[in-house]
């Protein structure tokens, strides 16, 4: 998804002002009518949650959030305030209530967004996949190590995320409000979370252009030239195993130039798969007098669905397969949000021989 923010708290610009405004689920506990920027914190331990899936002992389920103050694209000086825009004093914990496996993922993030830059907000389907690598990186070695990219990254939370054992991660999306708040939230995370910021690479990708990106020269002084790739970076990147991208299906014309990203880099180097999450999302349409989820019949054209038996059925187009992972096997980790039943987590690949698995 594209998103955008910066430290001065602008949404967008005149024209963006004047759309229409969505809002994640995740950010219902903001204060009324507060704009420009927040700062939450998501909090995870090594140890999943309980079977409520919202608490892990002392009943807490919401996130903290803080109102980002301008002039500092660092950890802000702020407040804590509660759902309904109350204070929230800082009291001292106990110390047996200090968990030493506790830690903090810290993004900067809008409210409420134009559809244009959803991006802006955290959502549903994000949290879900940041839990999926979490619970890779705890229980496995599959993303030790790994050169991985995130796709329509928005405000870059799984590629956070992953970064803490990766060998390289590569954040792409679409504009410089884009990219600017993702460089921020590496900036706000790579201590508490203890990654290398030099292992962290935030780069322009418009699917537009497909793949490869224009090369360039970066300059990280002039805006325009912030966020090019250089030929050896696509190099790397095509030696890349693991694709991510959560939340990116929302409009056919986006997901018809996605999955054309998607096949061009994968079948581009290394063999590669792709971890793509996303929450089903319904309207009422006139044809069929009902309501649908138009947008995700159309995300399941572009692969064949391979079953348990290993069985593909035989209605989509060649190239992609696709297994959906069952959630009842990820545990929860992220405690600021409730799953529901309308997400879903898929591995999918690109074969140019449809035979081969």
């Amino acid at each position: 998804m594209e998103a955008g923010g910066s430290c001065s708290g602008r949404v967008g610009g005149a024209e963006a002002a004047e759309e229409y405004q969505v809002m994640s689920e995740v950010h219902l506990g903001c204060p009324p009518g507060f704009s420009g920027l927040h700062v939450s914190r998501f909090t995870f331990s090594s140890r999943p949650l309980g079977p409520c899936g919202v608490c892990d002992g002392d009943g807490s389920s919401k996130s903290e959030l803080v109102a980002a103050t301008s002039g500092s694209c660092g950890l802000p000086d702020a407040v804590a305030v509660d759902e309904d825009g109350d204070l929230v004093l800082d009291r001292r914990k106990r110390k047996k209530d200090v968990r030493s496996d506790y830690h903090v993922l810290t993004i900067q993030h809008g409210v409420t967004s134009s559809l244009k830059s959803v991006g802006l907000q955290v959502w549903k389907a994000a949290l879900l996949l940041t839990d999926f690598v979490l619970h890779k990186s705890f229980t496995s070695s599959d993303f030790d190590g790994v050169t991985a990219i995130e796709i329509g990254a928005g405000t870059g939370l799984v590629g956070l995320i992953q970064a803490r054992v990766a060998r390289r991660i590569f954040i792409t999306d679409r504009g410089v409000d884009i990219l600017d708040n993702c460089l921020a939230n590496v900036r706000l995370n790579s201590s508490m979370l203890k990654f290398d910021k030099a292992n962290f690479c935030v780069r322009e990708l418009d699917w537009k252009m497909s793949w490869p990106p224009p090369v360039g020269t970066c300059d990280p002084s002039d805006p325009s030239l912030r966020y090019f790739w250089s030929a050896s970076e696509i190099e790397e990147a095509e030696k890349a195993t693991i694709l991510f991208a959560a939340d990116v299906i929302y409009s056919d014309d986006l997901t018809d130039l996605f999955f054309d990203t998607v096949k061009k880099l994968m079948s581009s180097g290394a063999k590669k798969v792709l971890y793509l999450a996303l929450e089903k999302r319904y309207n009422f349409s006139l044809d069929e007098l009902d309501v649908v989820a138009n947008g995700y019949a159309h995300f399941r054209s572009f692969f064949t669905v391979q079953y348990e038996c290993g069985h593909r059925d035989g209605t989509s187009k060649p190239g992609f397969v696709g297994k959906q992972i069952d959630l009842a096997e990820i545990p929860q980790y992220i405690r600021e949000y409730e799953r529901g039943k309308d997400l879903e987590l898929w591995r999918i690949m690109y074969t140019l021989d449809q035979k081969q698995q």
